[in-house]
């Protein structure tokens, strides 16, 4: 009966925990993605959450939904890989998990997770930049952190972000980003249902206090 009752709770799981509304609750998260996207650097709420599975957090899980489809292969980090997400995911979205990491056009990383080098996943090419991964990175919070002063296109002048939880060497993999442009990837990072986004276009360097 435990083990019964284990697998109807895994069951409930995979099934539940997708959008209410999920035209309205979609649109919202899409609408402040472009947005996030188009002011880098500025926190955004999501206007919507999901309720994925463990380690996958609500915001992640929303942009998940809004973004994934059975065209954009999905690269999932070991901790999230070896739980019901993948079950979660295919079940809602229909997109396809891929441990080929070049081929995937979505990459997650759940909070304090390893977070691989940015050049293992697809950059696109100088006539098509576009075809390039998009990392969401889940983090502590999106204050409190080793402060960076970000510019580029979007930005007027500059602006300070602090993200907390981001990996030691995130400065330099973002410059190696940033040094092949056009190509490159594009970069979310999500805490609780807030986000700030990092296009490829952003460059930061360490604040100084």
């Amino acid at each position: 009966m435990a083990i019964q009752s284990e697998q109807q709770s895994v069951a409930t799981g995979v099934y539940a925990g997708a959008f209410a509304d999920p035209v309205f609750q979609s649109q919202s998260v899409f609408k402040a993605l472009m947005d996030a996207m188009a002011r880098p650097g500025t926190i955004q709420p999501l206007g919507a959450a999901a309720n994925p599975p463990a380690p996958f957090g609500a915001g992640a899980g929303a942009i998940a939904l809004t973004l994934c489809d059975d065209g954009t292969p999905v690269w999932l980090s070991a901790a999230l890989a070896g739980s019901t997400v993948p079950a979660w995911l295919s079940f809602h979205t229909g997109a396809p998990l891929t441990g080929v990491r070049p081929e995937a056009r979505f990459v997650f990383v759940e909070a304090g997770g390893l977070v691989p080098g940015f050049d293992q996943f697809a950059l696109g090419s100088q006539e098509y930049p576009d075809r390039s991964a998009t990392l969401v990175l889940e983090v502590a919070a999106l204050q409190g952190g080793p402060a960076f002063t970000a510019t580029g296109p979007g930005i007027r002048d500059a602006v300070t972000i602090a993200p907390l939880g981001l990996p030691d060497i995130f400065l330099t993999l973002w410059n190696e980003n940033g040094a092949i442009f056009p190509r490159g990837i594009d970069l979310i990072l999500v805490a609780g249902t807030d986000i700030l986004c990092l296009p490829r276009t952003t460059k930061l360097r360490r604040r100084e206090v």
